[in-house]
């Protein structure tokens, strides 16, 4: 078989995060946390011609410097586009990652998530769960911090994939949410996500390493597939990806120890893409312009994409498809500016897709 250029390798079982683990620590998963919300969000009016209505964060999180988002997701990832289906017992529940802007703030803080319960868009309730990497040294359990970026998220089953950039994917599980009692091992956080395992990035000798940068999930046909691509300045790379996940593990589909290939690679997409996802057959991207400056949307298929120029919020970041509400979800990053909103998708992708 030919070589394929970029490659997500998994973890050893000797980096996988073993159930032994857990018999120090209080395990109370997604459910633990959606009944112990200690934060609410409110209605916001969010600018830009392509969001219809969003979500505002408590003044605390919408101009922190040290704290950025970055990834969205919801449990219409986890549990499917039926009717009846896209929810978390019921609850509407949408995930977003952030990563600690700044070295000390990387070193000491990673990244964390926010699982906000959006039964109320009034005023979604949400709490902040760190991301963290379990560690045995010398007999202790070590909690160090996940350091990524966390550009993209996919909620997929039970597991979470995070995008970590140059370095490849990391998964968590969501039942794995633990109760800390002493919040000094985990700066603060009451509760913590500790990491299972990762898939390495490769790449062939003489190619460009592949970044993930951002993550969607693309549930059409037969497959599911995991859909990644990386940021660029104009005069990058802009590759997107896509490789096959599987129903039953709810993981990449690949051998134990084999590495996972993409089924599809397109490369030279869009210059500073932030997130992308596929609506029915099309593809959306969001595009950042610098601060101040509104974000592109781009609709259609790779070679032959239409620019929705300057509809988007400042700092738009990464997008997922909510099929049963019929919307497009993103966020922003700028301190001050930082919404979660949705974008109609028959106002601004189906009309595309059927010129």
């Amino acid at each position: 078989m030919a070589s394929v250029p970029y490659r997500l390798v998994p973890a050893p079982p000797s980096r996988r995060l073993s159930e032994r683990f857990f018999g120090r620590f209080r395990r109370v998963g997604l459910r633990g946390v959606l009944a112990d919300l200690d934060r609410r969000g409110s209605r916001a009016e969010v600018p830009g011609e392509a969001a219809v209505g969003g979500m505002q964060w408590e003044e605390r999180d919408a101009t922190s410097q040290r704290w950025w988002p970055q990834g969205i997701t919801t449990s219409a990832d986890a549990y499917g586009p039926d009717p009846q289906s896209g929810t978390f017992e019921g609850r509407p529940v949408v995930v977003v990652s952030w990563y600690a802007h700044g070295v000390l703030g990387w070193l000491t803080l990673g990244s964390r998530i926010s699982v906000i319960d959006h039964a109320d868009d009034a005023a979604p309730r949400y709490r902040h769960v760190l991301l963290v990497a379990p560690r045995r040294v010398l007999g202790l359990h070590l909690l160090r911090p996940v350091r990524v970026h966390a550009g993209g998220i996919v909620w997929y089953g039970d597991h979470l994939f995070v995008a970590g950039s140059s370095g490849g994917v990391r998964v968590f599980a969501l039942d794995d949410v633990i109760r800390v009692r002493n919040r000094w091992r985990t700066r603060g956080y009451r509760y913590v996500l500790p990491q299972r395992t990762h898939y390495a990035a490769d790449t062939d000798a003489g190619v460009r390493p592949m970044t993930y940068s951002f993550m969607s999930l693309d549930r059409r046909g037969d497959v599911d597939h995991l859909v990644a691509g990386e940021y660029g300045r104009k005069g990058g790379s802009h590759r997107m990806v896509r490789y096959e996940l599987d129903r039953d593990t709810h993981l990449l589909r690949s051998g134990e120890t084999e590495p996972a290939v993409p089924i599809e690679v397109h490369d030279a997409v869009a210059p500073r893409m932030q997130g992308a996802v596929l609506v029915d057959g099309t593809w959306v991207i969001t595009a950042s312009a610098g601060e101040d400056n509104p974000g592109d949307l781009w609709v259609g298929r790779p070679g032959a994409l239409t620019r929705r120029r300057g509809v988007l919020p400042t700092g738009p970041e990464d997008i997922t498809w909510w099929p049963q509400r019929g919307q497009l979800w993103s966020l922003t990053e700028w301190p001050g500016r930082r919404w979660v909103y949705a974008i109609d998708a028959d106002t601004w992708v189906r009309p595309t897709s059927q010129e």
